[in-house]
């Protein structure tokens, strides 16, 4: 009887640990990836924010090789590094459920989406390079 309880409440606690992952890992590397942007210019900016998610979805225990489909850049102004502009960063990280064959995906998802949403502010006294 013991084990009929003991199993659910283990794959659970698995479950929400991968998505309390997940959620950690989109938060910080949308931080930092818009701080990245912000204060890396046209030309460094959007590689050091492909790096700065790779490095938190790598700390999370996800695959840093997807830090680039993971990440989507908006900026309010053209180019992204004009003083006064914004920048928005989104990241969206899939957590795959453990143990759930494809057979089940009509009834059960097989992937959970985590996204997490920065708006960076460029400085107003910002110079340009």
């Amino acid at each position: 009887m013991a084990l009929v309880l003991l199993v659910p409440t283990v794959y659970l606690v698995l479950v929400l640990g991968r998505l309390q992952a997940a959620a950690f890992a989109a938060d910080g590397a949308a931080r930092e990836a818009a701080r990245a942007v912000v204060t890396g210019g046209e030309l460094d900016g959007p590689s050091r924010a492909v790096a700065a998610v790779a490095l938190a979805l790598d700390d999370q225990g996800f695959d840093p090789e997807r830090a680039e489909e993971a990440l989507s850049l908006s900026c309010s102004t053209e180019p992204c590094s004009m003083p006064g502009g914004a920048v928005t960063v989104v990241v969206r990280v899939e957590v795959d459920l453990p143990a759930v064959p494809s057979v089940m995906q009509p009834v059960v998802p097989l992937h959970i989406p985590v996204q997490a949403t920065v708006t960076a502010p460029v400085d107003s006294f910002r110079g340009r390079r």
